[in-house]
Protein backbone atom coordinates (compact mmCIF):
# COMPACT_ATOMS: atom_id res chain seq x y z
CA UNK A 1 0.00 0.00 0.00
CA UNK A 2 1.33 3.46 -0.83
CA UNK A 3 2.59 5.45 2.14
CA UNK A 4 0.41 8.50 1.40
CA UNK A 5 -2.85 6.56 1.77
CA UNK A 6 -4.71 6.95 5.04
CA UNK A 7 -7.68 5.40 6.80
CA UNK A 8 -10.18 7.77 5.22
CA UNK A 9 -9.35 6.31 1.80
CA UNK A 10 -10.86 3.03 2.96
CA UNK A 11 -14.08 4.47 4.31
CA UNK A 12 -15.38 6.79 1.61
CA UNK A 13 -19.13 7.22 1.79
CA UNK A 14 -21.31 4.68 0.02
CA UNK A 15 -24.48 5.66 -1.84
CA UNK A 16 -27.25 6.80 0.47
CA UNK A 17 -28.82 3.95 2.39
CA UNK A 18 -32.55 3.47 2.54
CA UNK A 19 -32.97 4.54 6.15
CA UNK A 20 -36.62 3.54 6.08
CA UNK A 21 -35.59 -0.11 6.12
CA UNK A 22 -32.54 0.02 8.36
CA UNK A 23 -32.51 1.23 11.93
CA UNK A 24 -30.31 4.18 12.80
CA UNK A 25 -28.18 2.10 15.17
CA UNK A 26 -27.48 -0.46 12.47
CA UNK A 27 -26.25 2.26 10.13
CA UNK A 28 -24.02 3.71 12.85
CA UNK A 29 -22.65 0.26 13.65
CA UNK A 30 -21.86 -0.47 10.01
CA UNK A 31 -20.00 2.81 9.67
CA UNK A 32 -18.08 2.14 12.88
CA UNK A 33 -17.09 -1.36 11.77
CA UNK A 34 -15.93 -0.11 8.37
CA UNK A 35 -14.03 2.73 10.01
CA UNK A 36 -12.23 0.54 12.55
CA UNK A 37 -11.36 -2.19 10.06
CA UNK A 38 -10.18 0.43 7.57
CA UNK A 39 -8.07 2.05 10.28
CA UNK A 40 -6.47 -1.28 11.18
CA UNK A 41 -5.70 -2.08 7.54
CA UNK A 42 -4.04 1.31 7.14
CA UNK A 43 -2.16 1.35 10.45
CA UNK A 44 -0.55 -2.03 9.81
CA UNK A 45 -0.52 -2.08 6.00
CA UNK A 46 -2.55 -5.27 6.04
CA UNK A 47 -3.82 -5.29 2.47
CA UNK A 48 -1.89 -4.12 -0.58
CA UNK A 49 -2.48 -3.76 -4.30
CA UNK A 50 -3.09 -7.13 -5.95
CA UNK A 51 -3.46 -9.10 -2.71
CA UNK A 52 -5.54 -12.26 -2.70
CA UNK A 53 -6.96 -12.45 0.81
CA UNK A 54 -8.05 -15.79 2.23
CA UNK A 55 -10.75 -15.14 4.83
CA UNK A 56 -10.82 -18.08 7.23
CA UNK A 57 -14.47 -18.88 7.98
CA UNK A 58 -15.44 -20.90 11.04
CA UNK A 59 -19.16 -20.18 10.84
CA UNK A 60 -19.04 -18.00 13.95
CA UNK A 61 -20.14 -14.37 14.34
CA UNK A 62 -16.60 -12.96 14.07
CA UNK A 63 -15.61 -14.60 10.80
CA UNK A 64 -18.96 -13.71 9.22
CA UNK A 65 -18.48 -10.09 10.28
CA UNK A 66 -14.92 -10.06 8.95
CA UNK A 67 -15.97 -11.35 5.54
CA UNK A 68 -18.91 -8.97 5.35
CA UNK A 69 -16.92 -5.84 6.24
CA UNK A 70 -13.98 -6.73 3.98
CA UNK A 71 -16.37 -7.14 1.06
CA UNK A 72 -17.87 -3.72 1.80
CA UNK A 73 -14.42 -2.15 1.94
CA UNK A 74 -13.35 -3.96 -1.21
CA UNK A 75 -15.87 -1.90 -3.19
CA UNK A 76 -14.41 1.43 -2.08
CA UNK A 77 -10.78 0.60 -1.23
CA UNK A 78 -7.89 2.64 -2.71
CA UNK A 79 -6.27 -0.63 -3.81
CA UNK A 80 -7.63 -3.63 -5.68
CA UNK A 81 -7.63 -6.99 -3.92
CA UNK A 82 -9.47 -10.29 -4.19
CA UNK A 83 -11.24 -12.27 -1.48
CA UNK A 84 -11.73 -16.02 -1.19
CA UNK A 85 -13.69 -17.43 1.75
CA UNK A 86 -12.29 -20.70 3.09
CA UNK A 87 -13.89 -23.10 5.56
CA UNK A 88 -12.23 -26.14 7.05
CA UNK A 89 -14.93 -28.77 7.54
CA UNK A 90 -13.46 -30.77 10.44
CA UNK A 91 -16.21 -33.40 10.28
CA UNK A 92 -17.64 -32.64 13.67
CA UNK A 93 -20.76 -34.71 14.37
CA UNK A 94 -23.88 -32.84 13.35
CA UNK A 95 -21.99 -30.12 11.48
CA UNK A 96 -24.42 -28.64 8.91
CA UNK A 97 -22.07 -28.81 5.93
CA UNK A 98 -24.53 -27.09 3.59
CA UNK A 99 -24.81 -23.83 5.58
CA UNK A 100 -21.60 -22.09 4.58
CA UNK A 101 -21.62 -23.09 0.89
CA UNK A 102 -25.22 -21.92 0.63
CA UNK A 103 -24.33 -18.62 2.27
CA UNK A 104 -21.28 -18.07 0.06
CA UNK A 105 -23.34 -18.74 -3.05
CA UNK A 106 -26.07 -16.37 -1.88
CA UNK A 107 -23.65 -13.44 -1.57
CA UNK A 108 -21.62 -14.34 -4.66
CA UNK A 109 -18.20 -14.67 -3.04
CA UNK A 110 -15.50 -17.04 -4.25
CA UNK A 111 -15.12 -19.85 -1.74
CA UNK A 112 -13.43 -23.14 -0.98
CA UNK A 113 -14.47 -25.88 1.47
CA UNK A 114 -11.60 -28.05 2.73
CA UNK A 115 -12.77 -31.40 4.08
CA UNK A 116 -10.42 -32.88 6.69
CA UNK A 117 -11.48 -35.12 9.58
CA UNK A 118 -9.46 -33.43 12.32
CA UNK A 119 -12.27 -34.01 14.80
CA UNK A 120 -11.57 -37.75 14.98
CA UNK A 121 -7.84 -37.11 15.33
CA UNK A 122 -8.32 -34.72 18.24
CA UNK A 123 -10.77 -37.02 20.01
CA UNK A 124 -8.43 -39.98 19.56
CA UNK A 125 -5.27 -38.22 20.72
CA UNK A 126 -6.50 -35.91 23.49
CA UNK A 127 -7.57 -37.70 26.71
CA UNK A 128 -11.18 -37.26 27.81
CA UNK A 129 -11.62 -34.09 29.84
CA UNK A 130 -8.41 -32.45 28.60
CA UNK A 131 -8.37 -29.22 26.58
CA UNK A 132 -8.63 -29.83 22.85
CA UNK A 133 -7.86 -26.26 21.70
CA UNK A 134 -4.09 -26.63 21.29
CA UNK A 135 -4.19 -29.81 19.23
CA UNK A 136 -7.14 -28.59 17.17
CA UNK A 137 -5.51 -25.25 16.35
CA UNK A 138 -2.22 -26.87 15.28
CA UNK A 139 -4.01 -29.18 12.88
CA UNK A 140 -6.13 -26.33 11.50
CA UNK A 141 -3.10 -24.12 11.01
CA UNK A 142 -1.15 -26.66 8.97
CA UNK A 143 -4.13 -27.42 6.76
CA UNK A 144 -5.02 -23.77 6.15
CA UNK A 145 -1.42 -22.93 5.23
CA UNK A 146 -1.55 -25.69 2.63
CA UNK A 147 -4.86 -24.41 1.28
CA UNK A 148 -3.47 -20.86 1.08
CA UNK A 149 -0.64 -22.15 -1.10
CA UNK A 150 -3.01 -24.07 -3.34
CA UNK A 151 -5.31 -21.06 -3.78
CA UNK A 152 -2.33 -18.71 -4.28
CA UNK A 153 -3.43 -16.43 -1.45
CA UNK A 154 -1.03 -13.73 -0.29
CA UNK A 155 -2.73 -12.92 3.04
CA UNK A 156 -4.63 -15.03 5.58
CA UNK A 157 -7.30 -13.00 7.39
CA UNK A 158 -8.47 -14.25 10.79
CA UNK A 159 -11.52 -13.07 12.73
CA UNK A 160 -9.84 -12.29 16.05
CA UNK A 161 -11.21 -9.05 17.50
CA UNK A 162 -10.01 -6.55 20.11
CA UNK A 163 -11.18 -8.65 23.06
CA UNK A 164 -9.40 -11.76 21.74
CA UNK A 165 -6.16 -9.80 21.52
CA UNK A 166 -6.39 -8.39 25.06
CA UNK A 167 -7.49 -11.78 26.42
CA UNK A 168 -4.38 -13.38 24.90
CA UNK A 169 -2.20 -10.81 26.66
CA UNK A 170 -3.90 -11.55 30.00
CA UNK A 171 -3.66 -15.31 29.47
CA UNK A 172 0.08 -15.02 28.92
CA UNK A 173 0.44 -12.77 31.96
CA UNK A 174 -1.64 -14.94 34.29
CA UNK A 175 -0.70 -18.41 33.10
CA UNK A 176 2.35 -18.13 30.85
CA UNK A 177 4.60 -15.72 32.75
CA UNK A 178 5.30 -13.61 29.66
CA UNK A 179 4.06 -10.42 28.03
CA UNK A 180 2.79 -11.64 24.70
CA UNK A 181 -0.37 -10.83 22.84
CA UNK A 182 -1.91 -11.56 19.46
CA UNK A 183 -0.39 -9.39 16.69
CA UNK A 184 -2.51 -7.54 14.11
CA UNK A 185 -0.11 -8.66 11.37
CA UNK A 186 2.76 -11.12 11.41
CA UNK A 187 4.57 -13.57 9.17
CA UNK A 188 3.42 -17.11 9.93
CA UNK A 189 5.56 -19.58 11.86
CA UNK A 190 6.45 -21.41 8.63
CA UNK A 191 7.78 -18.15 7.19
CA UNK A 192 5.69 -18.44 4.04
CA UNK A 193 2.48 -16.56 4.82
CA UNK A 194 1.31 -13.22 6.19
CA UNK A 195 -1.46 -13.46 8.77
CA UNK A 196 -3.66 -10.42 9.37
CA UNK A 197 -6.38 -9.60 11.93
CA UNK A 198 -8.44 -6.73 10.48
CA UNK A 199 -10.88 -6.78 13.44
CA UNK A 200 -8.11 -5.93 15.92
CA UNK A 201 -9.77 -2.60 16.88
CA UNK A 202 -13.32 -4.00 16.97
CA UNK A 203 -14.90 -5.00 20.32
CA UNK A 204 -16.64 -8.36 20.48
CA UNK A 205 -19.98 -6.76 21.35
CA UNK A 206 -19.95 -5.07 17.93
CA UNK A 207 -19.43 -8.31 16.01
CA UNK A 208 -22.21 -9.92 18.07
CA UNK A 209 -24.62 -7.09 17.31
CA UNK A 210 -23.71 -7.04 13.62
CA UNK A 211 -24.28 -10.80 13.38
CA UNK A 212 -27.74 -10.29 14.86
CA UNK A 213 -28.59 -7.45 12.50
CA UNK A 214 -27.43 -9.41 9.47
CA UNK A 215 -28.92 -12.70 10.68
CA UNK A 216 -25.83 -14.67 9.75
CA UNK A 217 -26.39 -18.46 9.84
CA UNK A 218 -24.17 -19.09 12.88
CA UNK A 219 -22.71 -22.58 13.30
CA UNK A 220 -21.77 -23.51 16.90
CA UNK A 221 -18.48 -25.29 17.59
CA UNK A 222 -18.85 -28.71 19.20
CA UNK A 223 -15.16 -29.14 19.91
CA UNK A 224 -13.08 -26.51 21.72
CA UNK A 225 -15.87 -23.96 21.89
CA UNK A 226 -18.09 -26.33 23.85
CA UNK A 227 -15.65 -27.07 26.67
CA UNK A 228 -16.24 -25.52 30.07
CA UNK A 229 -13.67 -24.14 32.50
CA UNK A 230 -11.15 -23.15 29.84
CA UNK A 231 -8.65 -20.47 30.87
CA UNK A 232 -9.70 -18.32 27.93
CA UNK A 233 -13.35 -18.61 28.96
CA UNK A 234 -12.50 -17.53 32.51
CA UNK A 235 -10.50 -14.53 31.30
CA UNK A 236 -13.26 -13.61 28.85
CA UNK A 237 -15.86 -13.57 31.61
CA UNK A 238 -13.57 -11.41 33.76
CA UNK A 239 -13.09 -8.93 30.90
CA UNK A 240 -16.83 -8.67 30.27
CA UNK A 241 -17.38 -7.95 33.95
CA UNK A 242 -14.71 -5.23 33.87
CA UNK A 243 -16.22 -3.69 30.75
CA UNK A 244 -19.66 -3.66 32.34
CA UNK A 245 -18.56 -2.05 35.62
CA UNK A 246 -15.72 0.11 34.35
CA UNK A 247 -16.07 0.93 30.63
CA UNK A 248 -12.82 1.77 28.89
CA UNK A 249 -10.52 -0.72 30.64
CA UNK A 250 -10.24 -3.08 27.67
CA UNK A 251 -9.62 -0.21 25.26
CA UNK A 252 -6.91 1.12 27.59
CA UNK A 253 -5.19 -2.28 27.66
CA UNK A 254 -5.26 -2.45 23.87
CA UNK A 255 -3.67 1.00 23.64
CA UNK A 256 -1.00 -0.11 26.11
CA UNK A 257 -0.02 -2.93 23.75
CA UNK A 258 0.89 -0.27 21.20
CA UNK A 259 2.82 1.92 23.66
CA UNK A 260 5.47 -0.35 25.15
CA UNK A 261 8.29 1.28 27.12
CA UNK A 262 10.97 -1.42 27.00
CA UNK A 263 13.32 0.39 29.40
CA UNK A 264 10.71 0.16 32.13
CA UNK A 265 10.17 -3.57 31.93
CA UNK A 266 12.61 -6.34 32.89
CA UNK A 267 13.60 -8.13 29.69
CA UNK A 268 17.39 -7.97 29.17
CA UNK A 269 16.89 -8.95 25.53
CA UNK A 270 15.04 -5.68 24.95
CA UNK A 271 17.26 -3.39 27.02
CA UNK A 272 20.87 -3.65 28.17
CA UNK A 273 20.33 -3.18 31.91
CA UNK A 274 23.72 -4.64 32.86
CA UNK A 275 25.69 -1.98 31.04
CA UNK A 276 23.51 0.98 31.98
CA UNK A 277 25.77 3.86 32.99
CA UNK A 278 25.19 7.48 33.94
CA UNK A 279 25.92 9.76 30.98
CA UNK A 280 25.25 13.15 32.55
CA UNK A 281 22.76 13.85 29.76
CA UNK A 282 19.14 14.45 30.77
CA UNK A 283 16.64 11.98 29.31
CA UNK A 284 12.86 12.42 29.80
CA UNK A 285 12.52 8.64 29.44
CA UNK A 286 14.93 8.02 32.29
CA UNK A 287 13.95 6.73 35.71
CA UNK A 288 12.02 9.18 37.89
CA UNK A 289 13.00 7.17 40.94
CA UNK A 290 11.23 9.13 43.67
CA UNK A 291 8.14 10.27 41.78
CA UNK A 292 4.80 8.52 41.86
CA UNK A 293 3.46 8.13 38.35
CA UNK A 294 0.08 9.82 38.01
CA UNK A 295 -2.86 8.26 36.18
CA UNK A 296 -6.37 9.52 35.43
CA UNK A 297 -8.71 9.14 38.37
CA UNK A 298 -10.49 5.83 37.85
CA UNK A 299 -12.12 3.24 40.14
CA UNK A 300 -10.07 0.20 41.08
CA UNK A 301 -10.73 -3.03 39.23
CA UNK A 302 -12.90 -5.76 40.79
CA UNK A 303 -11.04 -7.58 43.55
CA UNK A 304 -8.04 -5.24 43.40
CA UNK A 305 -6.65 -3.90 46.68
CA UNK A 306 -5.06 -0.47 46.89
CA UNK A 307 -1.64 -0.69 48.54
CA UNK A 308 0.12 2.45 49.77
CA UNK A 309 3.86 2.32 49.14
CA UNK A 310 6.52 4.24 51.02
Amino acid sequence: MNAHLNASDWIAEEPATDTRKIEREQIKLEKRLCREVGRAITDFNMIEEGDRVMVCMSGGKDSYTLLDILRKLQKRAPVKFDIVAVNLDQKQPGFPEHVLPDYFKSIGVEYHIENQDTYSVVKRVVPEGKTTCSMCSRLRRAILYKVADELKCTKLALGHHRDDIVATLLLNLFYGGRMKGMPPKLVSDDGRHVVIRPLCYVPEKDTARWAQYQQFPIIPCNLCGSQEGLQRVVVGEMMREWDKKFPGRIESMLRAMGHVVTTHLMDPKLHDFKNARATGIADPEGDTAFDHEEFPMTPTLPGMQVVQLG
